[in-house]
């Protein structure tokens, strides 16, 4: 099977604007006013999108305070920042080559999923119910959820998609992307979330911020262990990807499993 990669675009910008606002329409281009919530967990506040497994999903970013913010990037399997994002720094250091993943010199031989383990940055940094999400929750959010790419989110001129809870059956898993329009019975005043547009760290550089969303799942490819699952974005499609390694760092986006 190939892979696809995508080619960065180095940004010395790694900082989002941090304002709130409603008012809005459903691009989100808005004057000033709180931003939508379902309520709060450990000091974190999630959105209830009527997802079919109950999930609920984080408002911002691990390391965001805004829904506005980038937050921070982390290598998969990783619960810290780090200055350099590559190979010779990922793990304990023992994964020479990218063709040692998945072998012994690899620390997380055999792990299929990492979410609530020692290496899931989510429960790491946020702790309590706090997850990454599963690649099959993400998935879900892909296809129960009304995607709209915005060019300002919420007045910030922050790019990304907002992701609304679907009003209707034929809304589930609708992207409407760069240029097309939105329905006008969404608005910010609606149960959504948003995902910057956040791009990627490689080495010691950010990377594609303001044009590619990355988001890290809990969940290895197992056919090709370099890599794992993860939602990846532009203005023109969002899908579930594989081809950034894992010693990239990548946005993660935490959830509260549903009951």
């Amino acid at each position: 099977m190939s892979l696809s990669f995508v080619a960065f675009v180095s940004c010395s910008d790694d900082k989002a604007l941090s304002e709130s606002g409603s008012n809005s329409d459903s691009n989100g281009n808005v004057s000033a006013v709180s931003v939508y919530k379902s309520g709060t967990e450990d000091g974190h506040d999630y959105v209830d999108l009527g997802l079919t497994s109950g999930t609920l999903w984080a408002t911002a970013n691990v390391g965001a305070k805004t829904p506005q913010d980038y937050g921070n990037y982390y290598a998969w399997g990783e619960t810290t920042t780090k200055a350099n994002y590559s190979l010779s720094t990922y793990l304990d250091g023992n994964i020479a080559r990218e063709s040692d993943c998945g072998t012994d010199k690899d620390a997380l031989k055999g792990v299929t999923d990492i979410v609530g383990t020692q290496y899931d940055a989510a429960q790491a940094n946020w702790g309590g119910k706090w997850r990454m999400p599963t690649k099959a929750q993400q998935d879900e959010l892909r296809s129960e959820c009304y995607w709209v790419w915005t060019e300002s989110y919420n007045g910030s001129d922050l790019r990304g998609y907002i992701v609304y809870k679907a009003k209707n059956s034929s809304d589930k898993g609708k992207q409407v992307n760069s240029g097309a329009t939105p329905s006008s019975s969404y608005t910010l005043s609606d149960a959504h979330l948003f995902l910057p547009a956040a791009g990627a760290r490689s080495a010691s550089s950010l990377m594609s911020a303001g044009a590619y969303g990355y988001y890290w799942s809990s969940s290895l490819d197992n056919d090709y262990p370099l890599f794992a699952w993860d939602i990846y974005f532009d203005l023109d499609f969002v899908d579930s990807y594989r081809g950034l390694f894992r010693y990239s760092g990548q946005s993660v986006r935490a959830v509260i499993p549903g009951k």
